[in-house]
């Protein structure tokens, strides 16, 4: 009794920390799955929720099947009765996350096909979904448990078949060789993707979730938005047991491996430096959770609180500066489930994931590992706070209706005392031999970063029902999103400018404003000023209908339509850029080839559209200055810190160079000439053939073949040429390779204002020099492959599940970021920037050819279990990119940064230096310069039991990347720094694999 007492007050202790701190109450969609099978016409099936009481009872038809759908997660006890009399036994059934499982039944009540199901403990669990249509994996908390897998939604997503790790400057994962931003990801139901960018999403403590569904092709039409693949997570709920646990996670500093450091000679005999030997890293984190009834068979709460302490210390990769970082942040969450009755339901999702965090800035000597003066301090904030409520009502055995609303907000802000007083200056590698001989001092005052002021916040409607009419199970629904982006961007500094400095490479160095860096110059400063900021609204909304016809008691039919409509608006509220009518037809079939649900044929074709991201009218309705100036360096000056009152050597600015460059500013003119007027979403096209089977009661295995096709990309393109003949550079959003249609001028040489269409297949770029009219290539992306898996479900003793993955990614653009140029702002990429950016078709960035999965866990006894997982994979292509091509004098790719610009598949290797139609050049292919290695990532754990029934302790030590592996998996790829001036760089690192690290688990759930 007094145990239950303490339970039950631990439970009311979380809900008041919890409901103290919620924001005003959101709502949002629940994720059920359902049972479904064959049994004798006139029975009854009863399925009663054992954890919470929750009855649901439907009839079986005519022709002896029965489905009960909707149902929340979990074990559930069934019953077959016929006239109010239960017949057999009840059985013990487990229901997945978005899955169906399958159980036929005899006229006696007893399971008959158990060659297509496994018993574990008492529950029936499927091997083989016979009624599903898509490619999914799903991972229980239950699982992850017992593996060693770091504690995020992405690396459960990566155990997946083809998911992979995306380009690692800007992070985020790669679904079936799509790009990054491509993703969508749903907690309960409730979309919480980052819409200003899509490579994030919000988060949650890892002991928050139950389960995951990774969705990786074929998915139904309730989920569009989604090029690449959908990451579906449900949350833990409360039941009529009281419950509770505390979990202590350390990560010390001890048991992390020494980062390699790296360093590659560059241009005028510089060196690009990469240290990260001197890197630390503490992190510590206490979660507690309860749950129970609050009226049993009701009302049910799950409440959880967990502390964060991160504590790290870097150097830059120069080693001049100490960053050390601090963080103690609290996630609070909780979820209410309330049973109305069995046949209405109310479910409420309230979790927050804001944090912050302190940077100070020291000077630092990295051959003596000394720590300088104070440089500055910036705060960072991020997350924020979200929820969702979600009603569903059973109306009779075959209608149902959902009801929801949700909110998903978040936050980026970066702000610095010396953001008013200081500019931020960095040294470039062919300025470091020079630097280096200065004794490498601390050259600005500001502890580094943007200013930035960024509030995103989506509000979600939507109404989805399901009927049953005879052998038709007819799903349809509409869902409706506002995303509200408020942001300010801008460099510190009074001139709001950051400063490189850079030695000149040769004497005829050109920069990118066409100017010649003048002879006896031996360095320059490149002043980059870059200004945002406005409030935009876009939303997005959706109707779908979808028919699950079972034409034969084994052949099922997913008859799919969903229809999307864009709509990004300008500050003042209206239109921007509006898509309507997205029409994404989908078909799924399932063959239940034996009958007895062991094995199955299934296949899909699809078409799926991706949403435009905020950041485009953001920045193409909101205006953007991004501008370089280029200075003679005329020296340097010692300067005392306004903040600290330390002292540093600050550069000074000496003659301008050349005009400012201003070519990619985006002025809000007239917004007719910043979208095509018919422009067209970003789609897909995705085509699945897949066989399973059930080997036996644990064993399964299945191949499938999956090949996606993207014909059309949205960004902005580099219009200098129209029909009315040569213009100033224009940016319009639209469609490359496509027709184009803006509004012309007389001032741009049109005999009248009025629409004009462009044809960028043949015409919007106009060649410097020879004058040279062409267009832009046809965008393509393909993506074939071919997966096999083969799995031991977990049977109390042991688990083992390998996949393996040939793959082939290419085309001539990844998608709305570029990872070859680490240039991450979607949709805003160098693709289309220039027409050789985008004139190779080869092996994109994400085509890595093998991958390689394994994880399996083990019980020794009661008291010791273990568990590991590899993965391998091919490493990327090694691509070259140069600066120019033939017959042209403006720039493929920036003469200065390698980000910038893109790049060309020529390369000059004669007559360089001399005027633009004497140079010779020679075609690289993608690829060319083969592909970085292969890559090796095997994780292992422990878990300690303690062997006292009645006390649920638990031990989990997990050593990741146990090998200590620390493999380059990003290369730099800009060939030319000017034409036939070869970067000594090309090819060398700029990220490897993590070092090895160790992690310590103890959980008590009591």
């Amino acid at each position: 009794m007094k145990g239950k007492t303490f339970k039950k007050a631990a439970l009311y202790i979380a809900l008041g920390a919890c409901m103290a701190s919620m924001a005003p109450l959101a709502m949002a969609q629940s994720v059920t799955g359902a049972v479904a099978g064959r049994a004798e016409a006139g029975q009854q099936i009863t399925v009663t929720n054992t954890a919470t009481g929750l009855i649901r009872t439907v009839s079986v038809g005519a022709d002896g099947s029965y489905r009960l759908s909707q149902l929340p997660i979990g074990d559930y006890r069934l019953q077959v009765t016929r006239d109010g009399q239960s017949v057999g036994e009840p059985v013990m059934v487990n229901v997945s996350l978005g899955g169906t499982t399958t159980v036929n039944l005899g006229g006696d009540g007893s399971v008959v096909n158990l060659n297509a199901i496994q018993v574990v403990g008492s529950r029936v669990v499927n091997r083989v979904d016979v009624r599903s249509t898509e490619s999914a994996t799903n991972v229980s908390r239950e699982e992850i448990a017992r593996l060693p897998v770091d504690q995020s939604l992405a690396s459960v997503a990566t155990l997946a078949p083809g998911v992979i790790g995306g380009n690692s400057s800007f992070g985020g994962i790669s679904f079936g060789g799509s790009s990054v931003a491509e993703n969508s990801v749903f907690i309960n139901g409730l979309n919480v993707t980052d819409f200003y960018r899509r490579q994030s999403f919000s988060s949650a403590p890892f002991a928050f979730f139950q389960e995951f569904q990774v969705k990786t092709g074929g998915y139904s039409v309730e989920f569009g938005r989604s090029t690449g693949g959908v990451i579906n997570a449900v949350t833990r709920s409360g039941s009529n047991e009281f419950q509770g646990g505390v979990q202590l996670t350390f990560e010390p500093e001890a048991w992390r491996s020494t980062a390699d450091d790296h360093q590659f000679p560059d241009l005028n005999n510089g060196t690009a430096y990469y240290r990260a030997s001197r890197d630390r890293q503490t992190f510590t984190k206490t979660n507690v959770w309860a749950s129970g009834p609050v009226v049993e068979d009701k009302l049910f709460l799950f409440a959880m609180f967990e502390q964060r302490d991160n504590k790290t210390g870097n150097t830059n990769n120069l080693g001049t500066t100490w960053s050390s970082g601090e963080s103690d942040n609290g996630f609070w969450g909780t979820k209410l489930d309330w049973n109305i009755t069995d046949n209405h339901l109310l479910e409420l999702l309230a979790f927050s994931d804001e944090g912050d965090s302190q940077t100070s800035v020291y000077g630092y000597d990295f051959d003596t590992a000394t720590r300088g003066a104070l440089t500055g301090r910036s705060m960072s904030e991020s997350g924020g706070r979200n929820g969702s409520i979600t009603y569903t009502g059973h109306f009779g055995q075959n209608f149902t209706v959902k009801a929801m609303y949700g909110e998903n907000k978040s936050k980026s802000l970066t702000r610095s005392s010396a953001d008013e007083l200081c500019s931020l200056v960095t040294i470039n590698s062919s300025y470091s031999s020079i630097y280096e001989a200065m004794g490498r001092p601390t050259v600005s005052c500001h502890p580094g970063g943007s200013v930035v002021d960024h509030h995103d916040k989506r509000e979600v409607g939507r109404l989805d029902f399901e009927w049953a009419l005879g052998d038709h199970l007819l799903r349809f629904g509409w869902d409706h999103e506002l995303m509200t982006t408020d942001r300010s961007t801008r460099y510190p500094g009074p001139a709001a400018m950051s400063y490189t400095v850079y030695g000149v490479t040769n004497p005829d160095t050109v920069l990118d404003n066409g100017a010649t860096v003048p002879a006896g110059v031996s360095a320059y400063v490149m002043g980059r000023r870059r200004i945002d900021g406005g409030v935009f609204d876009t939303t997005a909304n959706a109707w779908y209908v979808e028919d699950n016809w079972s034409i034969t008691p084994n052949l099922l039919l997913n008859l799919g339509l969903r229809v999307d409509n864009f709509n990004n608006k300008t500050a003042a509220g209206t239109s921007f850029i509006k898509i309507d009518d997205l029409v994404s037809p989908r078909l799924g079939f399932s063959w239940d080839m034996k009958g007895d649900g062991s094995t199955k044929l299934f296949g899909n074709l699809g078409r799926y559209y991706l949403p435009v991201t905020n950041n485009i009218n953001f920045t193409f309705a909101g205006g953007l200055i991004d501008e370089r100036t280029f200075y003679v360096l005329d020296g340097w000056r010692q300067e005392v810190n306004p903040v600290t009152g330390g002292s540093y050597t600050a550069p000074n600015l000496g003659a301008q160079i050349g005009p400012v460059d201003d070519q990619y500013n985006v002025s809000v003119g007239d917004l007719r000439q910043s979208v095509d007027r018919d422009i067209d979403a970003v789609y897909q096209d995705e085509a699945i053939l897949g066989f399973q089977s059930a080997i036996s009661q644990a064993w399964s295995w299945g191949v499938n073949a999956t090949y996606r096709r993207m014909k059309n990309a949205l960004d902005d393109i580099r219009i200098n040429h129209t029909p009315c003949g040569p213009t100033s550079t224009l940016w319009p959003i639209g469609n490359p390779g496509k027709s184009l249609t803006i509004w012309g001028t007389t001032e741009m040489g049109c005999a009248t204002d009025g629409w004009i269409t462009i044809d960028t297949s043949r015409d919007g770029y106009r060649k410097g020099g020879s004058g040279e009219v062409v267009g832009y290539f046809e965008p393509r992306r393909t993506y074939k492959a071919v997966e096999f898996q083969i799995d031991r479900a977990w049977d109390g003793k042991w688990a083992f599940n390998a996949s393996y993955l040939w793959s082939k990614s290419e085309g001539n653009h990844e998608g709305p970021v570029n990872s070859d140029t680490n240039y991450g702002d979607t949709g805003m990429v160098q693709h289309w920037d220039h027409p050789a950016n985008n004139e190779r078709y080869g092996y994109l960035f994400n085509d890595r050819r093998h991958q390689i999965k394994l994880r399996g866990s083990y019980t020794l006894n009661e008291q010791w279990s273990f568990g590991s997982t590899l993965t391998v994979q091919s490493g990327g292509p090694i691509t070259a990119f140069g600066v120019t091509w033939p017959n042209d004098t403006l720039g493929a790719a920036s003469f200065v940064t390698e980000g910038s610009g893109g790049g060309s598949g020529w390369i000059c290797v004669q007559n360089c230096a001399g005027s633009y139609e004497q140079r010779v050049y020679e075609y690289s292919p993608r690829g060319a310069f083969g592909r970085m290695p292969w890559t090796y990532n095997l994780g292992a754990n422990v878990t300690w039991t303690l062997p006292v029934d009645g006390i649920d302790l638990k031990a989990r030590f997990s050593v990741y990347n146990l090998l200590n592996e620390q493999e380059v998996i990003n290369v730099r790829g800009r060939y030319e720094a000017n034409p036939g001036v070869y970067r000594p760089t090309f090819a060398t690192g700029t990220r490897w694999q993590s070092p090895r690290y160790a992690q310590l688990v103890v959980t008590w759930n009591f």
